[in-house]
């Protein structure tokens, strides 16, 4: 019996980028084929090149990892940037970090960091939502906003990012760009402790 590998196979063969990507995904996953990530990375990289943005975003994380190819920051950078200018929301908050810590030879920016953040977090990236609320929160690179930081650090909580959950009950303990208020701080340390957030355990024992 053949199986999907197979089919993405023959679809990738006569060029097919979303078949290249899926026959990536195959090998990386040792699905219908035995696992093999240079050739997972050989084909996400021949989705990314035929202009497959899911692909630009794969390829971006292998360089950066040195999974299935050497490490490179600087791919790594040229292809989050490929695949964030097409919109793709992780990699514009992955070409942000990049920015915000001078990888792959790019200018350290804490400027062009946020741009990438907020984009991300427009597009529901709830990691470039957090640290959009960083930035607030000590105004780095932004005017100093409690308000904005609860703000973005809401939004990426709801979305369910653990850290975010930590920091808007603090928010809440505190009375930080909110009205204090104990009960709200205990549910939002509550849910961070459920994701695993040791921290968050500590302080709802203390509240």
């Amino acid at each position: 019996m053949y199986t999907a590998a197979y089919w993405y196979r023959k679809s990738a063969e006569n060029g097919n980028t979303q078949s290249q990507y899926n026959l990536g995904w195959c090998y990386a996953n040792g699905q219908g084929t035995e696992q093999d990530q240079q050739a997972a990375f050989y084909w996400y990289r021949q989705s990314a090149e035929n202009g497959n943005v899911s692909g630009m975003l794969e390829t971006g994380f292998r360089y950066d990892r040195g999974n299935g190819v050497e490490q490179s920051w600087s791919q790594a950078v040229y292809w989050y940037r490929q695949a964030a200018e097409n919109g793709n929301a992780q990699a514009q908050f992955n070409l942000g970090w990049c920015y915000e810590n001078g990888k792959g030879g790019l200018p350290t920016s804490i400027y062009e960091a946020i741009t990438w953040y907020r984009k991300a977090a427009e597009n529901g990236n709830a990691s470039g939502m957090l640290n959009l609320g960083f930035c607030y929160d000590r105004g780095n690179g932004v005017e100093q906003s409690w308000s904005q930081a609860v703000y973005w650090y809401r939004k990426a909580a709801e979305g369910g990012n653990v850290q975010a959950q930590f920091n808007l009950g603090w928010c809440y303990e505190n009375g930080k760009g909110v009205s204090q208020d104990k009960s709200q701080a205990r549910y939002w340390y509550q849910k961070a402790a459920e994701g695993g957030h040791a921290q968050a355990s500590e302080n709802l024992r203390n509240l």
